[in-house]
């Protein structure tokens, strides 16, 4: 089980800005990615999730890519990109 926190533009997206996803035990960061592609074009409004391909996946500590392993602790921030001024 992967508890997944959204920020963002995606806090409205889920009730209390959190989800939970069961993904195999040797998922990694890119079928996480999929199995969340997947969820929110079932259950977001679009232009949300079209946002997500733009999204970075963090643990506590750093930036996650694809083909990393999944955390240890079950828990990744989906971070919407930002601009600013």
């Amino acid at each position: 089980m992967i508890e997944i926190s959204l920020f963002g533009a995606l806090r409205e997206c889920e009730p209390g800005a959190r989800l939970q996803l069961d993904l195999p035990g040797d998922a990694g960061v890119t079928e996480l990615r999929a199995a969340l592609l997947a969820h929110a074009q079932s259950h977001w409004p679009a232009p949300r999730a079209s946002l997500l391909g733009k999204c970075a996946l963090a643990d506590e500590r750093s930036i996650l890519r694809d083909g990393d392993a999944l955390p240890g602790g079950g828990r990744v921030a989906v971070l919407p990109p930002v601009s600013g001024g």
